[in-house]
């Protein structure tokens, strides 16, 4: 199949830990041709929607993770797979482009549906599953967000499109520092912030479940470095080995059908103790540590639901 990859710049990934570099090498094995290109590369022109890009050879080469061609102009109708790749933050730049490869739908298989990826950002489609996720608050207003507080006593506080970690504090009960954080970022931003009530279980690691066309296929374990609350790998985050457990199953068998419906392939979502605190469906990592640590083929189990759904 022709296969498109819009994401991040190929050549600065980390070829033993970077999602899409596992998931181009899975589809190069299996003969599948290659095209790269970067978000800012993506065009309508004349009815056409169009990308700036290069023909890419994936090798496992640090350093080196692609051989790229010469930059060529192609139109996207022309491809069997798109892969929508970039990683947040999710800002008015990454919603265009979702509208844009919208426009390929009925030609093209895009992974993830990019109708439902714009729809559905990570920390709003846990909105739709109260009874899975910890209390939460999305809002701009300081005195409601210092009520939430008032109520739940320690709390998260994050930015609502943010990723990886970044903007993430932890605030006690009589933590001074909400109205200061709250100026900074209304002072960035005119983007309201989440609040979630804080999950002491985070100590003992954030799960990352990985899910493929709705089924769980497994999940590691992100612990938070000494003195840190945030787990995200990106903010030092060490990876473990972990089983999912009948409360993960539970989660995935509720959230599951919804995904599969929405055309949301690769999903990777975010457990805390007994509670669901995110879907990532926007940029999902986690391929490479899952196999590493049960020996299983996951990018191969992605490419198995996309070939199949193209018959």
């Amino acid at each position: 199949m022709q296969t498109a990859f819009q994401m991040d710049p190929i050549m600065g990934v980390d070829i033993n830990a970077d999602s899409s570099f596992r998931l181009a090498e899975e589809a190069q094995a299996r003969g599948h041709a290659l095209f790269y290109y970067s978000p800012d590369k993506l065009a309508y022109r004349e009815g056409r929607v169009i990308a700036r890009g290069q023909d890419m050879t994936i090798q496992r080469v640090p350093g080196t993770p692609a051989i790229l061609g010469a930059p060529r102009d192609v139109d996207l109708a022309d491809f069997d797979v798109i892969w929508l790749r970039q990683d947040p933050p999710f800002d008015m730049h990454y919603i265009t482009t979702t509208h844009l490869l919208d426009r390929l739908r009925d030609d093209v298989l895009i992974v993830n549906d990019p109708f439902w990826v714009r729809n559905y950002p990570e920390k709003l489609l846990v909105l739709d599953f109260p009874d899975l996720t910890p209390p939460t608050m999305i809002a701009r207003d300081l005195d409601m967000l210092k009520a939430f507080r008032e109520t739940h006593g320690d709390v998260i506080l994050k930015p609502l499109y943010g990723n990886g970690g970044a903007g993430v504090f932890k605030l006690t009960g009589d933590d001074r520092n909400l109205t200061s954080l709250h100026e900074l970022f209304t002072n960035v931003s005119r983007e309201p912030l989440i609040m979630q009530k804080f999950l002491p279980a985070v100590s003992a690691g954030d799960k990352r479940v990985i899910l493929v066309d709705g089924q769980p296929v497994g999940a590691i374990n992100r612990v938070p470095a000494p003195g840190e609350t945030r787990s995200n790998l990106h903010v030092g985050g060490r990876a473990e080995k972990v089983a999912l457990t009948k409360r993960d199953h539970e989660i995935c068998e509720a959230i599951g059908p919804l995904l599969r419906e929405k055309g949301q392939v690769f999903v990777g979502i975010d457990v805390i103790g007994d509670y669901l605190t995110e879907i990532n469906v926007t940029s999902p990592t986690g391929i490479q540590e899952l196999e590493r640590f049960d020996q299983t083929n996951i990018a191969g189990q992605i490419w198995d639901a996309i070939e199949a759904k193209r018959g």
